[in-house]
């Protein structure tokens, strides 16, 4: 196990603005065309599964090098969470995909990430991988583009960025990633995939999952098999942090590291509770229908907490685009 570090750096490059404006111009073209199919909604992570409340505690006796920002001191905040399946279709539960689990913790105080006034809430975008397919945003953008064209865009778009063995190679890693068994929003972890800031530190986010019991035929109904686990009783969840120890195992820019835990091991930081509630009750309904209007943004955070690398600087721009869209 290595020693956390404060030696973490980013590196911009100089036509970045530029291409990240058109990534979010490419994803204002999408996001168009989905609704126009579906009615307004997000460019990703379309299909809400379901809208909850809950209560995030802070743990008291933190290691020094955790207590910043969030996780300074002991404390209780109310919370929403958002479970969504990840893609820009509204599709059936059965299909591949990447699912969400995003928290949004709220009263919160101190200087936003965005370097504009007071955070709002304290936002945690959490995927059911621990890091992302490809290293920065190009590479995903490009793949968006051409799954929205259908398969045969796709593969044409792979063969022209990585030759034909290239593209194959890319499509049997696709089929690992999203073809990998998913057991329901209860029974897995959920990551960042991406770092973020905690105070000097550099951390990515890992919740753990709240039970191991996993029910056949989940996945005809995700948000059926939660509401289920909910009736029967609170899901408890631990957020985890995992801290940055050097660029050649734990590296910033290169989202498609996973850190190994060996070396970078997590800590247990905070305990997310989801009580027993009634999701489809008209109380319920309203929740989910206030979550679903809200924006879930990663730097709709402290400054503490402020998103680290290309791929969160990417979302920084697209998810404003995307929000606006909505509006």
């Amino acid at each position: 196990m290595a020693i956390p570090s404060t030696q973490w750096k980013e590196s911009v490059a100089a036509d970045e603005g530029e291409r990240h404006a058109g990534y979010a111009r490419d994803f204002e073209q999408i996001q168009a065309l989905k609704s126009a199919k579906y009615g307004k909604g997000r460019a990703l992570h379309r299909k809400q599964q379901l809208g909850l409340q809950g209560t995030f505690e802070v743990l008291s006796g933190l290691p020094g090098h955790v207590r910043h920002g969030l996780f300074a001191e002991p404390a209780s905040y109310e919370a929403w969470v958002r479970l969504s399946n990840g893609g820009t279709d509204r599709q059936a539960d059965r299909k591949p995909d990447v699912r969400g689990f995003a928290i949004k913790i709220r009263g919160v105080d101190g200087p936003g990430a965005l370097g504009s006034g007071p955070a709002a809430s304290q936002d945690f975008l959490l995927i059911n991988h621990p890091a992302f397919a490809f290293a920065g945003a190009d590479e995903f953008v490009g793949l968006v583009k051409s799954l929205t064209r259908g398969p045969g865009a796709l593969l044409g778009y792979l063969i022209s960025r990585y030759g034909f063995l290239g593209a194959l190679g890319m499509m049997k890693r696709f089929a690992r990633t999203f073809n990998a068994p998913f057991t329901g929003f209860a029974t897995q972890p959920f990551y960042s995939a991406a770092p973020l800031a905690c105070g000097p530190y550099a951390v990515r986010v890992r919740l753990q999952a709240a039970s191991d019991e996993v029910k056949p035929g989940a996945s005809a109904d995700w948000a059926g098999d939660f509401r289920s686990r909910l009736e029967r009783g609170p899901l408890r969840f631990e957020l985890q942090l995992q801290f940055f120890v050097d660029e050649a195992r734990t590296p910033i820019e290169d989202a498609s590291v996973d850190w190994p835990e060996d070396v970078a091991p997590y800590v247990t930081v905070g305990v997310l509770t989801l009580p027993v509630q009634d999701a489809q009750s008209e109380a319920g309904k309203a929740l989910a229908v206030a979550i679903e209007s809200a924006a879930f943004d990663p730097w709709s955070a402290l400054m503490d907490h402020r998103p680290l690398g290309e791929v969160m600087r990417a979302r920084k721009v697209v998810y404003y685009q995307s929000q606006s869209g909505r509006r």
